[in-house]
């Protein structure tokens, strides 16, 4: 979660019995207090499910709030007490102690915040929003206590060489919390940090309920959801149509209605800045940045640099190959005389391409890649890389008739986690594909291991009356994708969940989903799994060898909206206080705009592409933790790409490689710096140019 770290335990049998003592007398005298509408309150009690899986069928949305409130009061008797303690402050009874606490937090954090993004209405907007104020005060008014800052300093300023690497990182992480959070100003300093985050939390909270309304305006007005419009786009051969669904899809908040994202981006955006000015940054973007990989905006403004040239000119080539298409549809009539490549055209005009160059159709690939042969393969690479099982289980609870759940059991047979599927768009679920957990991995009070609950959301192409769910090739690379998270919290082998599964810096952990990447079209993972849904046959060599050979296909496009957005990201972020407030002066939806087109202009994003994501509708840094971050997804794919050379070198196959690199950064989550980590793997630094070369934007 992103709020706190809530339920962090300890792998130490310090103060244990006493530990579990407080929580059951204090769980009662909150069950007491409460009515006896909520002495039910799923939240309030033992959950005695399959494998701890929350109960979903048990939880009213009335439930919540109430949960929430209850949670927070049972976190501040708990932090009381570690306060309270006369001994010297230590690990075991400072840091380990607080980790601990919040088992309540926890668990309603853990579904509420899930089930927004899936199970979305209304009423579960309005609750989120008093939740997020609610847990952002509790927030604030822990990470700026003077008295709990003072003993976490005092444990972080003693000798550590009796602590574990883990334990180490665990506490750099608390103790960085609070220098982040504001700790070190004055009281009106802090007021104004509590005011800012209050704010921001509220603002970012209408950002994403009036995109989800924007999304489902644009279903309504085309017949297909967003998610789908990269397909629609790509099939519809009506000209107007692609133009008008274009820019729909491209002023979704930015149409002046009362969805409409301008003020609230500009708001959000001066809010950060003043939060960085208080801490002592040039920049949000320079406070984001501090404790990640990159560390600095420079160091993040000169890689995004030297991919956008390659990838522009590349792209440029690819304009100049659609419109020798487009010219002959011009010359058979089927468009108007002298039409030129435009944005609404890529799609359209680049699987022509695609089909002339490589002769793929992806109409001949699509039969082999229905929902279930996909979920398939996905698993069946795990095991052949990992030696692990997935056995669905439907005596696990799920919170919605379409998510499919699954045991994750190692080689020995010993349980992993729970893994659930949801695969499919719905109203009431966000676009896009994610992962997610309900529960976390750590060992309890007492010292036993707790696996974790993951799900994989995404909106791929679903079944209609007469057609099973074929998924797009894109689609299939994101099933592997949003596996490599799963995986990643799956595998994890931590005592504390601040650090275990994907808690690692926001530029380490694509690392992970993107390598899960590279096993989609393998030749031998594919015979296991790509086969035709009419005829039973297994995917033909020569189809897999296209597959393969229009991999590094339109490049300059996919490669250039990715780093446009992420550009974007940075320089909206290096603004300071005073830029913005300029800009939110007039006109702002002319300065928005004119600030886009500068920027991209300036980065050399040819004129027919636009940025991945708008501001407008940029959820991943309005509504998410990419903010300053997006770059995240380039970065880590250096990474990846060049972790991957380094199977292909050793063989892709090799268990002994697959080992070391499941216990290296797999089971290890954020229990050490990721370059150390990669440094391990690898031996040697990563090579910068494994990215570019991977997508065929420079020579192999």
């Amino acid at each position: 979660m992103n709020f706190l770290n809530l339920w962090l335990p300890t792998e130490l049998t310090y103060n244990r019995t006493y530990i579990r003592m407080k929580r059951t007398i204090l769980l009662a005298s909150i069950a007491i207090a409460m009515t006896a509408c909520t002495q039910k309150n799923p939240f309030l009690q033992e959950w005695n499910t399959p494998y701890g899986v929350p109960p979903f069928d048990q939880i009213q949305l009335s439930d919540y709030i109430p949960a929430v409130k209850a949670g927070i009061e049972q976190q501040k008797e708990e932090l009381a007490a570690i306060l309270a303690n006369p001994d010297t402050p230590t690990f075991e009874n400072t840091v380990a102690a607080y980790e601990l606490s919040g088992e309540i937090l926890a668990k309603v954090s853990g579904v509420l915040f899930n089930l927004q993004e899936t199970e979305g209405n209304d009423e579960m907007e309005a609750i989120v929003e008093e939740a997020t104020t609610l847990l952002t005060e509790h927030e604030d008014n822990i990470s700026m206590d003077q008295t709990f800052y003072e003993r976490v300093k005092a444990v972080y300023d003693a000798p550590q060489s009796g602590l574990t690497r883990e334990q180490q990182m665990v506490l750099k992480k608390l103790y960085e919390s609070f220098t982040r959070s504001g700790i070190a100003l004055d009281e009106a300093g802090q007021a104004r940090m509590k005011e800012i985050n209050q704010k921001v939390a509220a603002l970012q909270q209408k950002f994403g309920s009036n995109l989800l309304a924007e999304n489902n305006a644009f279903k309504e007005k085309f017949g297909v959801p967003v998610s789908a419009y990269p397909t629609e786009m790509t099939t519809c051969e009506d000209r107007d149509r692609r133009e008008q669904m274009f820019k729909a899809y491209s002023s979704r908040g930015n149409n002046g209605n009362e969805y409409d994202n301008k003020a609230l981006c500009l708001e959000i955006l001066k809010l950060r800045a003043e939060k960085a000015r208080l801490l002592g940054y040039d920049s949000f973007a320079a406070y984001q940045l501090d404790n990640k990989m990159a560390h600095d905006p420079q160091t993040v403004d000169s890689f995004l640099d030297r991919i956008m040239g390659p990838s522009a000119a590349r792209a440029k080539e690819e304009i100049v190959d659609m419109q020798a298409v487009m010219d002959e549809d011009i010359a058979a009539g089927k468009v108007a005389a002298g039409s030129k490549i435009q944005p609404w055209d890529w799609f359209y005009y680049a699987e022509k391409v695609r089909g002339i160059k490589y002769n793929l159709d992806e109409n001949l690939t699509k039969p082999y890649f229905t929902i279930d042969n996909v979920r398939k393969g996905v698993f069946g690479a795990a095991k052949r890389i990992y030696g692990i099982d997935i056995v669905p289980d439907e005596t696990i609870p799920v919170y919605n008739e379409a998510v499919c759940a699954y045991r994750v059991l190692d080689g020995d047979g010993s349980l992993l986690g729970i893994f659930m599927s949801d695969y499919f768009p719905r109203d009431t679920k966000r676009g896009g594909a994610w992962m997610t957990n309900f529960v976390e991995q750590y060992v309890d009070a007492d010292g036993v291991e707790v696996r974790p609950v993951i799900v994989n959301v995404g909106n791929f192409t679903a079944a209609t009356d007469t057609l099973p769910a074929l998924l797009t090739i894109d689609e299939v690379e994101t099933a592997f994708h949003e596996f490599g998270h799963a995986l990643h919290g799956l595998l994890t082998k931590c005592t504390y969940p601040s650090v275990s599964g994907t808690s690692v810096a926001r530029d380490f952990v694509e690392t992970f989903s993107q390598f899960n990447e590279n096993w989609a079209f393998q030749k031998e993972i594919l015979a296991d799994y790509a086969v035709n849904y009419k005829t039973g046959e297994v995917i033909p060599d020569d189809l897999v060898a296209k597959i393969n050979e229009a991999h590094k296909f339109n490049q300059g496009f996919t490669t250039s909206e990715l780093c446009a957005a992420s550009i974007l990201d940075m320089k909206w972020h290096e603004l300071t206080a005073e830029d913005l407030e300029a800009m939110s002066q007039g006109d702002q939806a002319a300065n928005v705009a004119a600030f886009e087109e500068k920027v991209c202009k300036e980065m050399g994003l040819p004129e027919e592409i636009i940025p991945r994501y708008r501001t407008t509708y940029f959820n991943h840094i309005f509504n998410s933790g990419y903010s300053a971050g997006y770059y995240s997804y380039l970065w880590a794919e250096v990474l990846d790409k060049d972790a991957f050379d380094y199977f292909k070198q050793q063989g892709i196959y090799d268990k002994g490689l697959a080992d070391k690199f499941r216990r290296t950064f797999l089971e290890k989550g954020g229990s050490e710096e990721p370059m150390v980590l990669y440094m391990m793997f690898r031996g040697a630094e990563p090579d910068p140019s494994a990215l570019l070369r991977a997508r065929g934007l420079v020579e192999e």
